[in-house]
């Protein structure tokens, strides 16, 4: 059966990134011109995925509206497309409608509420009876991962061809490797591991390999069982990893290696990479962005002069 749904947990408050995510939800912070969670609704429709699945908490009514119809938008850039004669600007706005349109129709969405924040585990056991007897994906909105191939799609890949359930892959230097879910496994397959056990976040020292789990999953049916009768773990919540952990007593877990870059951005720091570097990537904006930073003088950062000044030859 191939992948048709995928499960958003978007719950969290967000309390790295306060006072911002007081009062919207830490994936809808804009990267450049789009807000975190879009990028990873993209990667998942340009993956084959046919309905997303949140899970949402208190408080993050902005990411439905951000995926449903703005009526009141389209009404006021259809009347500015009328009104204008200049060719350029009705471009422009048009390009704009466009857009709007083809975030409310990008993929079919589904809502169901986490009326408390229990763990990763209990979110995705909260989106049971919407995925129904079928296998599905589950990726984190704070991991944002560029590449040519989507990550999901090159898993999805994997998964016709092995048909269990399978976790995201990436080399994490040693001291980084804590913060992480770690596995081991043997490398049976290009890019694939077949998982022997997974740490949550050990010592650098005990950590079995770098390969650490990211926020992308597929994973079957028989999780909810595990995650439904599951004690909680670390933090008092149910974890996702303690129900891997009892997957695997049952059933072949792989793990994939994914090409890509990913970015953090769930981290301040991360969030700023990111920042930077689709910034650069952005077409509008790379050429201008890049001379600002060619020209900026980090000593300037802290003192009253924040803004650079642009280097000019000497004339004699």
């Amino acid at each position: 059966m191939r992948i048709r749904k995928a499960v958003f947990p978007a719950a969290g408050l967000g309390t790295r990134f306060l006072p911002a995510t007081k009062a919207q939800p830490k994936v809808m912070l804009p990267l450049v011109d789009k807000p975190i969670i879009q990028y990873v609704v993209e990667e998942a429709r340009d993956s084959g995925i046919e309905q997303i699945i949140f899970v949402t908490g208190r408080g993050q009514r902005a990411i439905e509206d951000h995926f449903d119809i703005s009526f009141e938008l389209e009404r006021v850039l259809e009347g500015k497309i009328r009104d204008t004669t200049d060719k350029a600007k009705r471009e422009s706005l048009e390009a704009m409608l466009e857009e709007a349109r083809g975030i409310s129709n990008m993929v079919d969405t589904a809502y169901v509420r986490q009326k408390e924040a229990k763990g990763l585990g209990h979110a995705i056991l909260a989106a049971r009876e919407l995925v129904g007897n079928e296998p599905f994906a589950v990726l984190l909105g704070d991991d944002v991962i560029y590449g040519p191939t989507p990550c999901l799609k090159q898993m999805i890949n994997s998964y016709s061809r092995y048909k269990c359930p399978l976790i995201a892959l990436e080399r994490i230097p040693g001291d980084e490797i804590s913060r992480f879910g770690v596995i081991d496994g043997t490398l049976v397959d290009e890019r694939l591991y077949k998982l022997s056990g997974m740490v949550e976040k050990p010592k650098p020292e005990e950590a079995p390999s770098d390969l650490a789990i990211i926020g992308r999953y597929i994973l079957t049916p028989e999780i909810f069982e595990i995650l439904g009768s599951l004690p909680p773990g670390k933090g008092d919540e149910i974890q996702l990893t303690d129900g891997l952990v009892e997957l695997l007593r049952r059933q072949v877990i792989y793990g994939y290696e994914f090409e890509g870059r990913r970015y953090d951005a769930g981290d301040k720091l991360g969030f700023l990479i990111a920042t930077v570097e689709y910034g650069l990537r952005n077409t509008e904006l790379r050429d201008d962005f890049r001379e600002y930073l060619s020209n900026l003088d980090i000593n300037t950062i802290n003192g009253t002069d924040p803004f650079p000044k642009k280097k000019t030859d000497s004339k004699q």
